[in-house]
């Protein structure tokens, strides 16, 4: 029971979370702010470097909270939302294979953010920092692929049972 029950001790972390979902919140309004701010002596580049912040921030957001509620919903507790009509239409399949694929997928977006926010940037940029960002960008890719593939292998070994 103890070992159960030590689920719990995650609840604090899912917690913190949320906090930082709020950290994220304020960032978006506050570089929006300073976006509407300044419009009117920005330049083009400048203001699609800022929206792409903007996107940056809310993927980010996005990718704490499904960490936060399908992190919690399977590993922790259930949430009892199934008749509730604001539920998101991916918790009621979530599992932790579907949350690794998901997170991944999360994390290929935000990384192709910041790659085009460098792509964009490039001449004020120091010449190895394309590579690298451009290098970890396909570490990511290469490794949601061998998440998929693994989680097939397993999804067609449990179906072949």
């Amino acid at each position: 029971m103890v070992i159960f029950w030590s689920r719990w001790l995650q609840l604090p972390i899912y917690l913190g979370l949320i906090v930082v979902q709020g950290v994220y919140a304020y960032k978006f309004l506050a570089s929006l702010w300073t976006l509407l701010s300044n419009l009117t002596t920005l330049t083009e580049t400048e203001i699609m470097l800022a929206v792409l912040g903007l996107i940056d921030v809310v993927m980010i957001a996005n990718l704490l909270l499904m960490v936060t509620v399908g992190g919690y919903e399977t590993f922790v507790s259930r949430l009892r939302i199934d008749a509730h009509p604001d539920q998101p239409e991916w918790l009621s399949h979530v599992n932790a294979s579907v949350l690794k694929v998901k997170l991944s997928l999360a994390i290929i977006s935000i990384s192709s953010i910041h790659l085009l926010q460098t792509f964009i940037n490039a001449p004020k940029l120091p010449g190895e920092t394309m590579m690298w960002q451009l290098l970890l960008h396909l570490g990511f890719l290469v490794s949601a692929l061998a998440i998929a593939y693994t989680d097939r292998i397993v999804h067609m070994t449990q179906a072949g049972k």
